[in-house]
């Protein structure tokens, strides 16, 4: 077959991951069974909300969550922007109005820290291996703290952070934490106890795009301010007509991540490492962030080659990215890397490979050839400017 008939390999799945079949077909059906208002007292309307309290359930399982403490939203960004600026009215009354923020944050959450709220904001710094500094955190927690936000794991390099520990430096301030699930949820255990309100998008998890959630602790629900007003959908925490169909397959997308995760990241794991081990053969190559990282992904950077040139280079084979689809327009290094200290032309040459539930074997040993190929060809191109 010519390769112009045949669709790249999909390795971006940190960008969004492909609608599963079986998610699919239910958000076909749901369009067709509940295309209603579920806010409407009527049989239709009914129907179409005892199927969105169905995903409710299955959106709350995956998290270990209740039912009532998740608020359907548009996706992640609107979920983190809710958490953030919707509790600053509460910090603000308790004298309490500082947020902290991990530096390698999402733009979502970096944007809403720096832009929408009036409030003192600092970063607390990674390590190399991409995770917290927790003494740097600790140091930061001694002024009054209202709020600090981390990704459980991180959507570039894949760093997984130890929620666990930072919760309790936390807490032991009497802050509260928020915790970014949108990469974390569907491929890693995230432990319910640790976080006071988090957010996640069906998209990244094999549902469709423009549905996610913000989970809120119970005790904490007064306290949210909505940030939009209308007829007092959500408890009144986010107004709008809740999108049945797309709530009813974010639930199975939810139900089939929450059945299939540990038989899905110990296969994806294992494919990642070997497409490393097969890409290293081109040679001087540096994986960027610990070995503590999601399932599916890998930050490498190629010495002497420049990431947006080896991206461009594959893009008729295979897809990837050089960093956060949020700021693929952006030219400046990524800010993730800086964090890790990786900086200059090591930063500039990094590029993100996600893979996922439906990358197979043959798919990272094609990959791994067109991607060493183009490697070895970039540095030769370079070697023979100079």
């Amino acid at each position: 077959m010519a390769l112009v008939n045949r669709q790249p390999i999909y390795l971006d799945y940190h960008a969004h991951a492909p609608l599963d079949p079986r998610v699919a077909r239910v958000l076909a059906d749901a369009y067709a069974q509940f295309d209603a208002n579920p806010h409407s007292s009527h049989w239709h309307g009914e129907r179409a909300h005892q199927a969105v309290e169905a995903a409710r359930r299955d959106v709350a399982n995956l998290l270990g969550v209740e039912p009532s403490e998740v608020i359907f939203t548009s996706g992640a960004t609107e979920a983190n922007n809710l958490a953030l600026a919707g509790i600053m009215p509460h910090l603000r009354s308790v004298g309490s109005a500082c947020i902290l923020v991990g530096a390698g944050e999402h733009p979502s959450i970096l944007a809403a820290a720096s832009t929408a709220l009036d409030c003192p904001v600092e970063r607390i710094p990674l390590q190399v291996d991409g995770q917290l500094d927790l003494a740097a955190l600790e140091r930061l927690l001694k002024q009054p703290v209202g709020m600090v936000s981390v990704a459980a794991a991180n959507h570039e390099i894949g760093t997984i952070q130890p929620l666990s520990q930072i919760a309790t430096a936390v807490r032991s301030a009497g802050a509260l934490l928020h915790s970014d699930l949108a990469q974390a949820a569907g491929k890693v255990r995230v432990d319910a106890a640790s976080f006071d309100l988090a957010s996640l998008s069906a998209h990244k998890l094999g549902g469709p795009v423009g549905i996610g959630a913000l989970v809120i602790k119970r005790n904490l629900r007064r306290r949210l301010a909505p940030l939009q007003h209308g007829g007092g959908q959500e408890n009144g925490l986010r107004a709008g007509t809740v999108p049945a169909p797309l709530c009813v397959a974010f639930g199975e997308a939810c139900r089939i991540a929450d059945e299939e995760l540990e038989v899905d990241a110990a296969r994806v794991a294992a494919l990642r490492d070997e497409l490393r081990d097969r890409l290293a053969s081109v040679g001087a190559m540096a994986v960027n962030g610990g070995a503590e990282r999601l399932p599916g992904n890998l930050n490498l950077t190629f010495a002497n080659v420049d990431g947006e040139a080896l991206v461009l280079r594959v893009r008729d084979r295979v897809s990837l990215s050089t960093g956060s689809a949020c700021t693929s327009a952006s030219l400046e290094p990524s800010h993730v890397l800086q964090a890790i200290g990786v900086i200059g032309r090591a930063a500039e040459g990094a590029i993100r490979i996600g893979l996922g539930r439906h990358t197979t074997a043959a798919d990272i040993h094609e990959a791994a050839d067109v991607i060493t190929a183009a490697v070895s060809d970039l540095r030769a191109t370079v070697r023979h400017a100079a």
